[in-house]
């Protein structure tokens, strides 16, 4: 693990200290509220002071601390622990403002089909977590509240679109928090904060309302975790709660491959080549751990067209033009005006090529054929989870002007889309520090189902490059 002396603890904005939740990730502070050490009255209270200390962060959304979401079950693997759902979920008796000022969200009257999933784990919702407008953005700055902070470094951003859940993990305020992806909403914020992101495969869970009215399902949901056995835990108790047909069940998962597996390595995505040196090292690294413990590691040159890039980039387009020009059928209040400058860039853009969605949608439809064909051969493909580490704050904020924005994006966030597109799962894990003191994150991504290869490369990554953490006294 790269460390920096330029970054010095103090600098960090972190809420760990001893208390009832210590520096204990979910499945510890589950255990002892089955063994009666901790009641989840205590961690709840102990969350929302630690929520208090670090307000700076601007990660919270919403506050039930007076009055939080008990779970569905007792004794779910999770039992008792607190954690936040994200602002764009619906939970019953709490807003869902999906991080915009056009419009202010009465309490919802019913709770999304995927979140009564996540309830089933045993958890406690003490909050909603703050992201950008509409989750548009792969950092949560909204133009009109304070953005969300890093608590490695709190003058940088915390990624997005679930950066206030990963802000609240990294910082020490819950073990875990809820993170939904359409582009790399759940993987980019979980690089960016030393933190453990799986995006599921299609199908592995129960969709969002949100989803099921996409003309192409790209959004997965899933969590934000400092341990892979915490991921590894909470996907077991999901595929519990909603066993998937059509994919090879995920199971209990608690260790490393136990057989070598051929690995492929890409370092380029199709926005060009990783802008950043300590990235590339970051991949690296791995792959030689990879090697050394007998993997079958190959270099891979990018075997997918721009087309499917410009697709994707028209879909995101087209999905801010149906939020921005269909607002006012959700809320009569909707005010177009006040949605911030990414928002309005991308339904412009959408307007301006509208001639291209017919075969946008064709293109990203048939995506998962190509993917099949040239990655098929390997076990999982190891790549860099962003092109660059993670950037100041206003780097990405959507003031910026439009043009320069959407290129910063692409090349922010290349490697991540592509798993959304074609429904297959991907998995962000920490691989140190850069120079600049805040954390590296790698991406294994796999073919449809192979949620369990990846969390077993997440735990050999995790076991021999241990992960860069914030502590109490110091990381």
């Amino acid at each position: 693990m790269t460390t920096d002396a330029r970054t010095p603890a103090a600098a960090r904005l972190h809420a760990f200290t001893d208390d009832a939740l210590g520096e204990h990730d979910a499945l510890a502070l589950a255990a002892l509220v089955r063994r009666g050490e901790r009641s989840p009255g205590e961690l709840a209270a102990a969350a929302a002071c630690r929520a208090a200390a670090v307000a700076e962060l601007n990660a919270v959304a919403t506050a039930s601390f007076a009055d939080p979401v008990l779970p569905v079950r007792a004794d779910g693997v999770f039992a008792g622990v607190p954690t936040f759902i994200k602002d764009n979920s619906d939970i019953t008796g709490m807003p869902s403002n999906h991080g915009t000022t056009a419009f202010t969200a009465g309490p919802a009257r019913g709770t999304d089909a995927y979140v009564r999933e996540f309830l089933s784990t045993g958890a406690v919702v003490i909050g909603k977590s703050a992201m950008p407008e509409f989750g548009f953005n792969a950092s949560a700055e909204p133009e009109h509240a304070a953005p969300t902070r890093n608590p490695w470094q709190p003058d940088r951003s915390a990624g997005g679109s679930s950066g206030g859940a990963a802000a609240l993990v990294a910082a020490g305020v819950v073990p875990f928090a809820h993170g939904n992806d359409g582009g790399g909403s759940i993987r980019i914020p979980a690089a960016s904060t030393g933190l453990v992101g799986l995006k599921p495969s299609r199908g592995r869970h129960a969709d969002s309302k949100l989803a099921r009215l996409l003309p192409l399902n790209i959004v997965s949901e899933g969590v934000l975790t400092r341990t892979v056995r915490d991921t590894a835990a909470f996907t077991a108790a999901i595929e519990r709660s909603h066993p998937s047909r059509g994919l090879p069940p995920v199971g209990t998962v608690d260790g490393p491959p136990e057989r070598p597996l051929r690995i492929g390595v890409l370092l380029e995505s199709a926005a060009g080549p990783v802008t950043d040196p300590a990235v590339r090292e970051s991949v690296r690294r791995v792959a030689e751990l990879l090697s050394a413990h007998g993997h079958r590691v190959d270099e891979l040159s990018l075997p997918f067209a721009e087309a499917v890039e410009t697709a994707f980039l028209h879909y995101w387009a087209l999905l801010a033009a149906v939020v921005s020009d269909t607002g006012k059928l959700a809320d009569r209040h909707f005010d177009r005006s006040r949605l911030d400058g990414l928002t309005r860039g991308l339904r412009g853009k959408f307007y301006r090529e509208i001639w291209r969605t017919p075969g946008a949608l064709r293109t990203l439809a048939r995506a998962h054929r190509a993917y099949e064909a040239e990655l098929g051969g390997y076990d999982a493909v190891l790549t860099p989870t962003l092109g660059h580490t993670t950037p100041p704050l206003g780097h990405l904020a959507p003031t910026v002007p439009f043009d320069e924005l959407l290129d910063r994006l692409r090349v922010y966030v290349g490697f991540t889309p592509l798993n959304n597109i074609t429904g297959t799962p991907s998995i962000s894990v920490p691989a140190g520090l850069a120079p600049a003191g805040v954390p590296l994150g790698v991406q294994f991504a796999g073919a449809r189902g192979a949620e369990r290869t990846l969390l077993q490369l997440a735990y050999l990554v995790e076991a021999e490059l241990p992960f860069p953490r914030i502590t109490a006294t110091g990381s």
